[in-house]
């Protein structure tokens, strides 16, 4: 994992137990350094809290899950361990995974020790002061398809990881829990646009073509870059990966790829800086993609729709979050006016299968 910049640190970072596991690591062999060089808390992100530290002269980062209650499945350093161990070998984007604490006493939570990588971050801009940005962006298009085609190309048993997860009927099992996630989020009231999509998905999923190991995150800003040449130096949180349908971490990715015509919901997501001259549509992308990976993209509207679905879910959980945490903060408005327009978006992809 890396970060871009100094200003890609917080100016008041999350407390943790230094002195915990600075003797936690004594016990396994390592050594902490905290006073040449303190620990340093990593901005952005919404998810886990990951930390620049010192461990055996060498740079790592610290990540573990944010305080309070966590969604099923997310935020699982035991299986981000285990993704990156059998990835590291095989796949040169996965940083190596140093070391997996399950024990939640020793910093509050259980955490992972990752590889650093130095380099930089794009979330909804290209850098400042580019040459050539539409050149840019057109490599950037070409490298995160050839970043996901290469990940799906991978054979789960080469790199240990074939009974990761359970990739039979995993697309309608996906459907069917993120049904039960929006009950829960939204209260069980949610709105009737979003029961009409609820219900578009349960007709049966197309067919998996292959199974693969699945990021189930991917986008830009997972991707630390080489910040001269912007090629991807590494692909980084893992801890919802396994194994499925390499179409859902296509879908994922093109969830929050905004064209610059769109809908207002994806114009308003701002993840990811595609609405920029050089980025390819979405479906150029999805045409990429199949071309590259040989997959046939003929029944994607199932996964776009679910993962559109999906999106709509986690912001409704981080605006759940936001509203107990800052109920004045600029996240709770900011979500607050998302998520309806994304459900309304969602509703329009569906309607029209678009992409």
């Amino acid at each position: 994992m890396a970060v871009e910049a100094e200003a890609q640190f917080r100016q008041h970072a999350q407390s943790l137990d230094w002195p915990a596991l600075d003797a936690y690591l004594a016990a396994q062999g390592h050594r902490l350094e905290l006073n040449s060089q303190p620990p340093r808390q990593f901005a952005g992100g919404l998810g886990n809290w990951n930390f620049l530290v010192q461990v055996d002269g060498q740079a790592h980062v610290l990540r573990r899950p944010p305080s309070g209650p966590v969604p099923v499945g997310a935020n699982d350093m035991a299986r981000e361990y285990r993704v990156l161990s059998g990835l590291h070998p095989h796949f040169p984007l996965a940083p190596r995974a140093l070391l997996h604490c399950a024990d939640a006493a020793v910093i509050g939570a259980p955490f992972l020790l990752i590889e650093y990588r130095e380099g930089t971050v794009l979330r909804n801009a290209l850098p400042a002061g580019l040459a050539h940005p539409e050149q840019a962006a057109q490599g950037l298009t070409r490298d995160l398809v050839r970043t996901l085609v290469g990940l799906h190309d991978l054979n789960p048993l080469d790199v240990g990881l074939q009974t990761l997860g359970r990739p039979d009927g995993m697309v309608e099992r996906q459907a069917r829990n993120w049904t039960v996630r929006a009950e829960a989020a939204f209260n069980g009231r949610m709105p009737a646009a979003l029961v009409e999509v609820v219900e578009w998905l349960q007709r049966p999923a197309p067919a998996p073509q292959r199974t693969s190991v699945l990021h189930s995150d991917f986008k830009l800003d997972n991707l630390i870059l080489h910040p001269a040449t912007l090629s991807p130096v590494a692909l980084i949180d893992w801890d919802m990966g396994t194994l499925g349908d390499p179409l859902l971490d296509l879908a994922t990715l093109l969830s929050y790829w905004t064209e610059p015509d769109d809908h207002p919901a994806m114009q308003a997501l701002g993840q990811m800086p595609t609405a920029a001259p050089g980025f390819a549509r979405r479906a150029d992308v999805l045409q990429q993609y199949a071309a590259g990976s040989g997959l046939s993209v003929s029944d994607f509207a199932y996964h776009r729709v679910l993962a559109l679905f999906k999106l709509v879910v986690v912001f409704q959980q981080l605006l759940r979050r936001a509203a107990v945490d800052a109920p004045d903060g600029v996240h709770t408005h900011r979500f607050a006016a998302l998520v309806p327009s994304l459900i309304d978006f969602s509703r329009h992809c569906l309607a029209h299968e678009r992409y």
